[in-house]
């Protein structure tokens, strides 16, 4: 079995666990409101934009003896940068003010989701950061198309609404591909370990994420009438 054989067997109770999230139950439903899709943009923000921090910091980390690593962070780099700029987008294109979301405070469990993944890359191991990869790309190409046709059919949001989940969606498979032939290359036990024990971590973190998206949180982000 490969070691990605092996991520997807060893995580699926956290991913079954997460994707039974009421949050998605909500949205895979056609019950989501404009405020609560809000409520998760505004999370999605304040974790997205640590993302190619959080690329460069693991890639300053990795050792010279797996270079090809810090090659793939590289890739990674560049290709989620300025990704929270589109779900800032989105939130405008939906009648809220991006810039009250930009300066918004993120709920306690998107903090330590973020917190976390700083301290394993600093703390524990970079490699570890990858299994943080591994739950957020794989959960999004498994309900980011469905979730984004259901939550516009129920609101009534115009396509450009949907920027962040649509190119999360099926569009990122060939990411998926990358990261599991990437995955394949680690060899090493200690970082297989780490990588495991982190994607169980990080479901676990990224589901209490969507347990703290309240629809009422989106309330803050109306745009206030000028007369």
């Amino acid at each position: 079995m490969s070691f990605f054989e092996t991520l997807q067997l060893s995580t699926t109770r956290e991913r079954d666990s997460l994707l039974a999230n009421e949050l998605v139950k909500t949205a895979l439903s056609g019950e989501a409101t404009t405020d609560l899709y809000v409520a998760f943009l505004q999370q999605a923000y304040h974790h997205v934009r640590h993302t190619t921090p959080l690329l460069m910091a693991a890639g300053s980390r990795v050792p010279a003896e797996k270079e090809w690593l810090r090659d793939a962070l590289a890739e990674y780099i560049e290709e989620e940068l300025g990704h929270q700029e589109w779900v800032l987008n989105d939130i405008a294109a939906c009648g809220y003010d991006k810039e009250k979301a930009r300066q918004s405070t993120p709920n306690r469990a998107t903090e330590l989701m973020v917190a976390y993944a700083y301290h394993v890359i600093d703390r524990v191991n970079p490699v570890g950061f990858f299994g943080m990869v591994h739950v957020l790309e794989g959960t999004s190409v498994t309900m980011a198309d469905s979730a984004a046709a259901l939550i516009q059919e129920a609101t009534g949001l115009p396509d450009h609404a949907f920027s962040y989940l649509r190119s999360h969606g099926a569009l990122d498979v060939e990411h998926v591909k990358f990261f599991e032939n990437l995955m394949n290359r680690v060899n090493d036990e200690a970082d297989q370990q780490i990588i495991l024990h982190c994607a169980r971590n990080f479901y676990h973190l990224y589901a209490d994420v969507y347990r703290s998206v309240e629809a009422y949180q989106a309330r803050s982000l109306v745009l206030e009438n000028v007369a």
